[in-house]
């Protein structure tokens, strides 16, 4: 049987659908359908087709690491990676340029600060000439010590408390990474962080984010460490809250993570 019998029919004797298989994996229907048949020209190339055959993998329950080896032996082993081969796929993608701010933006926004100097001059001189006791007044005002409290408050690091930071630490091997928000899916990385590498993250929403390796890496989450009780590719869902959870996969761990 070729790759995509093999997965097609682990989908199968799983009891799920592509649909099912594309939400846990975050991969469009139509590629999971393409890789089924033998096709994997749209994966974007043999860096993303080889992560896209571990991910249907675990989600479907089967060993990933022979249907890998015949990928490579159909297509050629694994070369020295670029940082070109990582994060620009074979396909390019079109990304919408910002437009730059309006001319006619600025003009406004620096009339508005003209604007609100003169108002502040303008008042500012008012009252000094209208109460000259007030300027005359020579009574000393209490000073005003900061507390211990608010001046170790002055050096807490800005990290507001709702923020989400996620650190991913590779350790003797690559990562294939997938961060994506809960809310509406939207991607936020997808990649390979290299080994003895490590990438960090500050989210506002819940996030979900799925591990092709997760054995060789260090997860920490506000800087917690999450322990992560499997070996195959799994996704695991935070929130700013601290609430966290582990994706099901089959053959793989569900043991709750502690936020």
């Amino acid at each position: 049987m070729s790759i995509g019998e093999d997965l097609a029919d682990a989908r199968r004797r799983a009891g799920l659908t592509v649909t099912q298989v594309s939400q846990q994996t975050r991969i469009r229907e139509s590629i999971i359908r393409d890789i089924e048949q033998g096709d994997f020209t749209a994966c974007g190339g043999d860096f993303y087709a080889r992560g896209h055959i571990r991910s249907i993998a675990g989600a479907v329950g089967t060993d990933p690491v022979p249907l890998v080896s015949e990928y490579d032996a159909d297509h050629g082993p694994v070369g020295p990676l670029r940082a070109a081969d990582v994060f620009e796929p074979s396909k390019p993608i079109k990304i919408r340029e910002r437009r730059s701010p309006s001319m006619t933006m600025i003009v406004v926004v620096v009339l508005l600060a003209i604007i609100g100097y003169a108002s502040y001059r303008l008042v500012s001189s008012h009252n000094k000439s209208g109460h000259p006791a007030a300027a005359a007044s020579t009574t000393p005002q209490p000073s005003v010590r900061p507390t211990p409290s608010s001046a170790k408050a002055s050096t807490t690091p800005s990290v507001a408390p709702s923020d989400l930071v996620i650190k991913v630490a590779a350790g003797p091997e690559d990562c294939w990474v997938l961060l994506t928000r809960a809310g509406n899916g939207s991607q936020i990385f997808m990649g390979v962080v290299p080994a003895g590498s490590s990438r960090t993250w500050t989210e506002k929403e819940a996030v979900n984010i799925r591990l092709g390796n997760p054995a060789a890496i260090v997860l920490t989450v506000n800087g917690q460490r999450q322990p992560i009780k499997t070996i195959l590719p799994v996704t695991l869902s935070y929130s700013p809250q601290g609430g966290s959870s582990l994706a099901a996969q089959p053959g793989a761990s569900s043991t709750a993570l502690s936020g």
